[in-house]
């Protein structure tokens, strides 16, 4: 279960209630970071990338797997750290599986680029790809997630993708003969919807709940199908970018 405790910045000296997320283990229950109520949160001063992940371990199964850090941003417009000591793992309720014996997405409200980059991992979780975890190399925009076999970008920005960020993640899911997907909270400009049908490379928007959205047919039918489905191509069975990116 979520606890909830109180932080105080250190900027601004203002208090509030900060909820720990919950994570759905790949064995279906939840795992829930368990908050470090004696140690100060740290405001964030500059992003380092292998400073935005945590390892939690499920309390029912064992797994460990990397999640982002928590964090809470204050209305001052510092970003805190907040210190965890562990993980809390429980069981799943029945009402929570889907049909076919598949569990319904759980994702979680998107109020920050963190957010967005939770809420796609879930997501290709729930799909089937338990090994998620951070890209190797960061992509040209946004944030790299990679599994075995796949690749995927999240851009958080308030700019809709372009057809140059499509075709970038695309060739270097073909170096790695991976299958590749896009995430973005702002959509994507008409000519990379339609290079992404070309190629094929699957499409999602993240609405502010955190549930992805197919906006063409491959991620459509990577929704419905899981890691098995038919995603996003690398290697030779994708299309030609229409120019070097």
């Amino acid at each position: 279960m979520s606890e909830s405790v109180p932080v105080r910045c250190p900027a601004c000296r203002r208090e509030r209630l900060y909820t720990a997320p919950s994570y759905p283990c790949a064995c279906g229950a939840p795992v829930t970071p368990v908050l470090d109520r004696r140690t100060a949160p740290a405001a964030v001063v500059r992003r380092v990338w292998d400073e935005e992940w945590i390892t939690l371990r499920c309390g029912a199964c064992g797994r460990r797997d990397q999640w982002p850090r928590p964090e809470l941003g204050c209305p001052c417009g510092t970003v805190l750290h907040i210190p965890v000591t562990g993980a809390n793992g429980g069981g799943v309720k029945d009402d929570e599986a889907g049909d076919a014996g598949r569990r319904g997405f759980r994702s979680v409200a998107i109020r920050s680029a963190l957010d967005a980059v939770t809420a796609a991992a879930l997501y290709l979780r729930w799909l089937g790809h338990d090994d998620v975890r951070r890209a190797d190399q960061r992509p040209t925009s946004g944030i790299g997630l990679a599994a075995r076999g796949l690749l995927a970008q999240v851009d958080p920005s308030a700019r809709p993708a372009a057809l140059r960020d499509v075709e970038c993640l695309w060739l270097t899911a073909m170096t790695e003969s991976a299958r590749c997907v896009y995430f973005s909270l702002a959509g994507y400009a008409p000519e990379a919807r339609v290079g992404a049908d070309r190629l094929p490379v699957p499409l999602f928007l993240l609405d502010p709940t955190g549930t992805p959205r197919p906006l063409n047919a491959p991620a459509a039918a990577l929704d419905a199908g899981g890691a098995g489905g038919a995603g996003g191509a690398g290697g030779a069975r994708g299309g030609q970018p229409r120019g070097g990116p």
